[in-house]
């Protein structure tokens, strides 16, 4: 038997309330998310409760425990969609290079891109340790090794190209990333140059670092 023309209409209007609801429901949780960031980074993982954030938001407590079922859940949802997949980005950014020197500059521009994309989340999870949770301070630890084997894997290659002369290769991979991860802090007192600008600059900064005296490039840019 074939539905009638209203079945079909209360089934369409059906669908289409309960995407809606599920929009809302995205919306919402988005909104708790931006604003349990902004505290997090203001008062620290411990300084920071659910009803703190249910005041700013202006919600029931109950409200945010449908959405994440304890504060911890809700912090680690924050890393999840902001640094625990930066080891995948950057190796992404390497895929489509050839040669060291345009592979080097590929992953620190993809690692400066998505730093800037989650500055408030980066900023925690990369230099204000203090800050993160028990189960943060375990994914910081192996988003951290990751992240610091790809810089150390390509730093060799840049070693076996013979554009560094340093055998330290370790020393090289924390001096980098520290140059990465302070501007994190400095970022916002540059006003008078772009965003783009100010990567290129530090960029430019890591590499006559990493290889002595400024030299024609021989590869891509």
């Amino acid at each position: 038997m074939c539905p009638s023309a209203d079945a079909v209409h209360t089934a369409s209007q059906a669908d289409k309330g309960g995407s809606q609801m599920t929009e809302r429901g995205g919306q919402q949780r988005d909104e708790l998310l931006e604003v349990a960031i902004e505290l997090f980074a203001a008062n620290g993982y411990a300084g920071t409760s659910i009803r703190d954030i249910a005041k700013l938001t202006g919600r029931s407590v109950s409200n945010i425990y449908h959405y994440f079922r304890d504060k911890e859940a809700l912090w680690l949802a924050i890393l999840e969609y902001s640094v625990n997949g930066l080891p995948e980005i950057l190796r992404s950014a390497l895929n489509s290079r050839d040669g060291s020197l345009a592979r080097f500059r590929a992953l620190v521009r993809a690692h400066l891109r998505e730093s800037a994309k989650h500055r408030r989340e980066a900023k925690i999870f990369f230099i204000d340790e203090e800050r993160l949770s028990p189960a943060g301070k375990r994914i910081n630890k192996r988003v951290q090794k990751e992240i610091f084997d790809l810089y150390l894997a390509e730093l060799q290659r840049l070693k076996q190209d013979g554009y560094i002369a340093t055998d330290n290769l370790r020393t090289l991979a924390f001096n980098l990333l520290g140059v990465i991860n302070w501007h994190l802090r400095w970022l916002d007192r540059i006003s008078t140059v772009s965003l783009a600008e100010t990567h290129e600059e530090i960029l430019e900064f890591i590499l006559n670092g990493v290889c002595g005296a400024r030299r024609p490039a021989v590869e891509g840019s």
